[in-house]
């Protein structure tokens, strides 16, 4: 459920979303699965990323004096801070970890679990139970993206 009290979060979410599937499609054409499907999934994902962050970017900025789920100085804003840093020190500490193991190949998929976990929580920062279901969908995808 998307709950629309709050415009301003939504583009920013569309916006940081669609700058992930960027980021992460891109990471992962450095060394695709094998097979040209892969490389047209990877191609598209990352086009409708950048597509999406370049919509909801814009319209978000535009649209900043809007009311937001989360005022500065207040519990919304402080369980934020503490979800953003568990999700840094997460992924530092299992980036060493699987480097160290000589797994580099693992980064990619961790970082995505740990992103996708973390909006777990931030669906009730946020007030938007949608997130529960994009984290699930993310570390699902994070999992998959670790044993292909």
């Amino acid at each position: 459920m998307i709950i629309g009290d709050f415009p301003r979060d939504l583009l920013m979410t569309g916006a940081i979303f669609g700058i992930a599937a960027f980021v992460w499609a891109g990471w992962a054409q450095e060394r695709p699965p094998k097979g040209v499907i892969w490389r047209v999934i990877l191609g598209v994902l990352s086009l409708g990323g950048a597509a999406l962050a370049g919509v909801s970017l814009p319209a978000a900025i535009r649209n900043w004096e809007l009311p937001t789920a989360i005022t500065w100085g207040g519990t919304a804003s402080t369980w934020y801070v503490i979800v953003f840093w568990i999700e840094v020190v997460a992924i530092i500490v299992l980036a060493l970890w699987v480097t160290r193991r000589k797994r580099t190949d693992l980064i990619a998929p961790l970082v995505l679990a740990v992103v996708g976990i973390h909006f777990i929580p931030l669906a009730w920062v946020f007030m938007q139970p949608a997130l529960v279901f994009a984290g699930v969908l993310m570390t699902v995808a994070a999992a998959a993206a670790a044993l292909v």
